[in-house]
């Protein structure tokens, strides 16, 4: 069963975009990780994210920076990571990707990877620093066809390449709305509308956009263009920002369903 490429039927036949929720596993905590993950299922996140804290997360922004530090700081690993998307997979059926940077993967084992994180209830990865050429290293060791390496293209990403890039892609392709790390403001959406155009003229694959989206307004917005959105450092700002308080879990559930209803308001 190839959950990513079911969740994109369904919702197209239902006339929805995913929204594609990111979130560092243990921050602030495990417990408390798991419990803002499975609020946010339960209000309307599509697709899951859950990123294996890194010491330099090199494409991230201060507040994912911030949130890798605080996880760290409970020994949270990627095999942290799998014993939590286990877990998560007693609650929910939604798509799972693991968000990583390559260094955790080697040293958790190339050859171990993709089989561990298949039995956990993983559907895919993406790694923000392999670049496509580097990419058969790890792959060529896949042995399940259903399990995706999602690759990200950016603003600056010639057409040629773009082509590239999407076929060696499975999943969905992950479309970076904007040059720098995550969580710097603003959207150019004339920009997104026309990347958008030469992906949808080379690839068949659904494209999630990214970087800077932190509104109910910016999700309307980038959903009239592509197949989802994904949030990350909003969330993770909501985190820091909530940390003591005792409502974060009913908030951050409360944001995720503002996410996903803003495509229809718009």
């Amino acid at each position: 069963m190839n959950r990513l490429k079911n969740s994109f039927k369904t919702l197209a036949k239902n006339n929805e975009k995913a929204l594609v929720g990111f979130v560092t596993a243990g921050d602030p905590d495990i417990d408390t990780s798991l419990k803002i993950i499975a609020v946010m299922c339960k209000n309307g996140m599509d697709i899951l994210e859950i990123g294996v804290p890194f010491s330099d997360p090199s494409a991230d922004g201060p507040v994912i920076q911030r949130s890798s530090s605080r996880a760290l700081k409970h020994d949270v690993s990627l095999r942290t990571v799998m014993d939590m998307i286990r877990e998560i997979r007693g609650i929910t059926s939604i798509p799972i990707i693991i968000f990583s940077y390559y260094n955790p993967i080697m040293a958790y084992g190339i050859e171990n990877f993709q089989p561990d994180a298949i039995s956990a209830g993983a559907d895919g990865v993406l790694l923000v620093d392999l670049p496509l050429e580097e990419s058969t290293e790890l792959t060529s060791l896949w042995e399940d066809n259903d399990f995706s390496l999602i690759n990200l293209v950016a603003p600056t990403t010639p057409k040629d390449r773009m082509a590239k890039i999407a076929s060696a892609s499975s999943g969905f392709l992950y479309l970076v709305s904007k040059t720098g790390v995550t969580g710097s403001d603003g959207l150019d959406t004339s920009e997104i509308s026309t990347q958008m155009d030469i992906l949808r003229s080379i690839t068949d694959l659904p494209v999630c956009v990214g970087f800077g989206i932190s509104t109910a307004q910016d999700v309307a917005v980038v959903s009239s263009m592509a197949d989802g959105v994904v949030i990350g450092s909003a969330f993770e700002r909501l985190i820091e920002e909530n940390i003591n308080n005792p409502e974060l879990i009913s908030i951050i559930g409360q944001r995720t369903a503002e996410y996903k209803a803003a495509p229809k308001q718009n």
